[in-house]
């Protein structure tokens, strides 16, 4: 049987008035989503099978180091937060600046941390071989960058609006313009992602993956703000993004908790 939009919309609404029967019988607010969320069938796709491999970290801390990936192969440069600089022409595209800060439950900015992003182009396409939108390509926007966090816990990046994509889970399926954030702490092993969306955009009703944040509150923290203080001149839109690691106003971050 075809998927189609409708299904989805009904298993959607099914599994909000769960949500809403389990907090009107006292259960705790859920901030973070289900695993077996129906509607978001790929999901199951993307779950390890194996349980999680021990590392025998007794004799030598950094022993997790020697199998897990490298941060990157140079330093980060001046430019490698400006996504609209990284090649000879100018990136087709409404320009964005994208700004905020990565916080701890109680608020206090977490410094010096990497902080990479990668989106889709203007016109909905990912710069990657497996990519199966037939959307253009840009020549001038790879769609990577990344940066530390400053002192105050800031990061900041210039990039392009990404566009809408198809994503086929389902007929019609469409994926809201949106950022992929992953950040770091003092090894691989902490690397958390998660995902950055714009506001009032229409497809969030539709999206099985952004709705399988079920609780509201915690759904709204996805979504960046309009700030006219970060837009630039002549130049670009600003927005406002916070992220916070941990607590009960944590970022949803796609490996749960």
């Amino acid at each position: 049987m075809t998927l189609t939009q409708h299904d989805i919309d009904q298993e959607i609404a099914a599994e909000r008035a769960a949500y809403d029967r389990r907090l009107a019988e006292g259960g705790p607010v859920e901030h973070q989503p289900r695993r077996d969320y129906a509607p978001y069938r790929s999901s199951v796709l993307r779950h390890p099978k194996q349980p999680p491999v021990t590392i025998d970290v007794s004799q030598d801390p950094e022993l997790v180091e020697l199998s897990s990936p490298a941060f990157g192969e140079r330093d980060i440069t001046e430019i490698d937060n400006d996504l609209t600089r990284q090649h000879d022409g100018e990136p087709i595209g409404e320009r964005i600046t994208v700004s905020g800060r990565l916080l701890d439950r109680d608020g206090r900015p977490v410094r010096g941390q990497l902080v990479e992003i990668w989106q889709a182009n203007s016109a909905g396409r990912y710069a990657h071989q497996r990519e199966q939108h037939d959307a253009p390509l840009d020549p001038n926007f790879t769609g990577v960058g990344r940066t530390l966090t400053d002192g105050e816990g800031r990061y900041h990046f210039t990039t392009v609006q990404p566009g809408p994509y198809p994503w086929r889970q389902h007929v019609n399926a469409w994926r809201p313009a949106h950022i992929h954030f992953s950040l770091f702490g003092t090894a691989f092993t902490q690397r958390l992602v998660t995902q950055m969306y714009f506001p009032s955009d229409p497809l969030f009703p539709y999206d099985p993956i952004i709705q399988s944040v079920t609780d509201d509150a915690a759904r709204q923290r996805l979504v960046a703000t309009y700030d006219h203080s970060l837009s630039v001149p002549e130049f670009s839109m600003g927005y406002h993004w916070d992220i916070v690691l941990d607590g009960p106003q944590a970022t949803w971050i796609e490996e749960g908790r």
